[in-house]
């Protein structure tokens, strides 16, 4: 028989190995450091506190229940870092739950019950008991009793249990299992869950398995009214985004003003090109390498985009926490660019015999790689801070951008050789 692996005691490591201190916390699984953070000396958690970044924090507190969440933050002494942690907090919970709220066109964060204690199975209930009690003490609300196991719900434990079960019994003992929901689950399997589950209550969890808020079933239901549940679905269509199957006349009318704009953009491009007619006079090679720098630039740009668009739609990435992402994206490019601006350095001069031509186009490319970047990442998350269909509105903006820059580099680097490349 195997023997069970014994889990590292992280509280003790934590406390007396004080120059790895951050090292083996950052190691823990973001759970686990809201289990382990709760279980140090205040002395610790300020040490901690200290090193940890605002986006750590916000992980970390993203894994606690409100009343845990407000001990933690009265330990930072900093008020400015104190507000922007909070604001990061409530910005990205209240655009999480919007998103899951998409599936009735009038439900509300009302909805939404914020009244929970997520609390270790490994309590009493005793200790348990106290807590409801400090919890009511402050809102005059018993609250709900979520259980997690290292950080991960496993849970509830009904009040009823609370008061009728021995003092040192503990939790995890008396769990039952509870109706759970992704915030960016699809709107119909949203719908699915609400109208068909036995719960009283569906826990809506972030995408990292932590809990965001608990949602009452009947109260839910009530917004469907007596629709037959057929009719439920169309409350999938609550936004503007064009479907596969949309009629003719409404697919013109979602389009036909882009395109509008669009052929703008492509005039605009076209002066350019216009701008530069001297140099493509002179050095007419150029012109085989125009639709190159387009080509590649549009291509790179529509893999960012891709990617953007997924996070977009499954609700893991916004205008807000997208910082990281976008510079990684950035870093990519600039990888990229360089593959590709190598290849066609060393193409043209084995064609052409003219390396500096080469050269010239290479840096043009990196370039182009690092604008497709920028653009395929940001374009996107603006069109959906505005309101509109990041889908369908988002690759004018891109391909405008990515072929005039795209065009300027090269034309504009040709220029100032211009004499180096006759």
């Amino acid at each position: 028989m195997a023997m069970q692996k014994k889990k590292p005691d992280y509280v003790h490591s934590l406390t007396y190995h004080t120059k790895e201190r951050m090292s083996i916390f950052r190691d823990m699984s973001v759970p686990e450091r809201s289990v382990v953070f709760e279980n140090l000396s205040p002395y610790v958690q300020q040490s901690i506190l200290k090193h940890l970044r605002i986006h750590e924090i916000v992980e970390m507190l993203d894994h606690m229940d409100m009343q845990q969440a407000q001990r933690v933050l009265a330990r930072i002494k900093n008020p400015k870092q104190r507000d922007k942690i909070v604001q990061r907090l409530k910005g990205d919970v209240k655009e999480k739950m919007e998103y899951f709220l998409r599936f009735h066109p009038k439900a509300t964060l009302s909805l939404i019950n914020f009244n929970y204690l997520f609390l270790a199975g490994s309590l009493t209930i005793s200790k348990a008991a106290e807590l409801i009690s400090d919890h009511y003490e402050e809102t005059a609300r018993y609250p709900e009793v979520l259980v997690h196991d290292d950080g991960e719900l496993i849970g509830e434990v009904p009040l009823s249990s609370i008061v009728k079960e021995r003092n040192t019994s503990i939790l995890k003992k008396h769990v039952q299992s509870v109706q759970t929901i992704t915030y960016q689950a699809d709107v119909n399997k949203i719908v699915d869950t609400l109208v068909s589950t036995d719960s009283k209550k569906v826990i809506v969890l972030d995408h990292d398995t932590s809990v965001l808020g608990i949602i009452y079933a009947d109260a839910a239901r009530t917004l469907f009214g007596n629709m037959p549940a057929e009719s439920l679905y169309e409350f999938a269509g609550v936004d503007d985004s064009e479907r596969p199957f949309d009629g003719v006349g409404k697919k013109v009318q979602n389009r036909y003003k882009w395109l509008i704009l669009n052929l703008a953009t492509c005039f605009l491009a076209g002066s350019v090109v216009l701008a530069f007619q001297d140099t493509l006079d002179t050095l007419t090679i150029l012109a085989v390498y125009i639709p190159i720098i387009a080509g590649m630039g549009g291509n790179a740009a529509t893999q960012t985009f891709a990617i953007m668009v997924r996070g977009i739609t499954l609700g893991t990435i916004s205008l807000q926490n997208a910082t990281p992402a976008i510079w990684k994206e950035l870093g990519a490019g600039v990888a990229n660019g360089v593959i590709i601006g190598s290849i066609v350095a060393l193409v043209s001069a084995l064609w052409n015999g003219q390396p500096e031509l080469g050269a010239i186009v290479a840096v043009a490319l990196v370039a182009s790689h690092i604008v497709a970047a920028f653009a395929g990442s940001i374009v996107p998350l603006l069109m959906k801070h505005l309101g509109k269909d990041p889908a369908a509105t988002s690759t004018i903006f891109i391909s405008t951008v990515t072929d005039v820059c795209g065009l300027i580099f090269l034309l504009g680097l040709a220029t100032i050789f211009l004499d180096v490349l006759k």
